[in-house]
């Protein structure tokens, strides 16, 4: 059992019937009142988003897990197939489970956490940013840069980035995962 003061991003906890991933919290002291956390919580099995608030000192039900790294090797309609990269067993997970599945590059390096109770795989942490080069960008229009213009761009992987207007095909881009915004261009 775990109480609000150990709550932090990553955290799996049992809520309704159902194990959930902490994505966000933050901490609230009002001036007039008990203190409560609200919290953003990601449902493993789903992938469903709920809101909720906990009170200050409430107990939590806690998952104990362990944390493997594993290689990104293909995906295969929803399911994505990674490999452990000490004992070389695969595993497949759906979608639902991964924060931006349209980023991942064959051959990323990830750490997959593993409920140790079950044995089973709750949730996938990637790398906080990844370079991926840029297959299709339109051309940007000379002028229009007096504000902060971007076009759409799509990456090797698919998905498709917000970009400058600078940005052209086949340059290398870094991407932060957590929001799937561009960051900034890469030279090699």
């Amino acid at each position: 059992m775990a109480s609000t003061s150990d709550i932090r991003n990553g955290l799996c906890i049992k809520f309704n019937h159902d194990i959930y991933k902490i994505v966000e919290f933050l901490h609230v002291k009002p001036g007039k009142g008990p203190a409560f956390v609200r919290t953003k919580l990601r449902s493993l099995t789903t992938g469903r988003v709920l809101d909720n608030t906990f009170s200050a000192g409430h107990k939590i039900d806690d998952v104990r897990v362990e944390t493997h790294n594993y290689q990104f090797l293909y995906a295969e309609g929803d399911e994505f197939h990674f490999m452990n990269t000490e004992s070389f067993e695969q595993i497949s997970l759906n979608k639902n489970i991964l924060d931006a599945p349209g980023l991942l590059k064959e051959g990323t390096s990830v750490m997959v956490q593993v409920n140790t109770e079950t044995d089973l795989p709750l949730s996938v942490d990637m790398p906080s940013s990844v370079v991926l080069e840029v297959t299709y960008a339109e051309p940007g229009v000379k002028g229009n840069t007096a504000t902060n213009a971007t076009k759409s761009a799509t990456v090797e992987t698919g998905a498709n980035v917000n970009v400058p207007l600078f940005i052209n095909e086949g340059d290398k881009i870094k991407i932060d995962t957590a929001s799937g915004n561009y960051m900034e261009r890469v030279k090699e």
